[in-house]
């Protein structure tokens, strides 16, 4: 793959189709990246990764605890967890959407 262009409108329509709460919408041996929605009151179910983690939140607003550092995000907040470091999004107020970028790819669990 040499390029890849996407809209984050259409990779939630496609995650939103799929009924999960992740929806992975790029993979090279690199990269991966995909959207995650969290409805607002829910809980986060995720558990720490073996890849180093980004995440840019596109929508909403909640605290983030990572290790043991916590913070509020919304809209615009960019986040940065290592490998095995646990993390969790919780008191999600707006419905919190926001794109993960793993690397190396995310190890693929089925």
């Amino acid at each position: 793959m040499k390029a890849w262009f996407g809209n984050v409108g259409e990779i939630d329509q496609q995650r939103a189709a799929s009924g999960k709460l992740y929806g992975e919408f790029l993979r090279v041996p690199a990269l991966s990246a995909g959207l995650y929605v969290l409805p607002a009151g829910s809980a986060d179910p995720q558990r720490p990764h073996h890849e180093d983690e980004m995440y840019y939140v596109v929508r909403g607003k909640a605290r983030f605890r990572a290790a043991d550092q916590d913070q509020e995000i919304s809209a615009g907040s960019v986040l940065f967890v290592a490998a095995a470091v646990e993390h969790r999004f919780y008191d999600i107020t707006e419905e919190l959407a926001v794109l993960v970028f793993f690397a190396p790819a995310e190890d693929q669990i089925d």
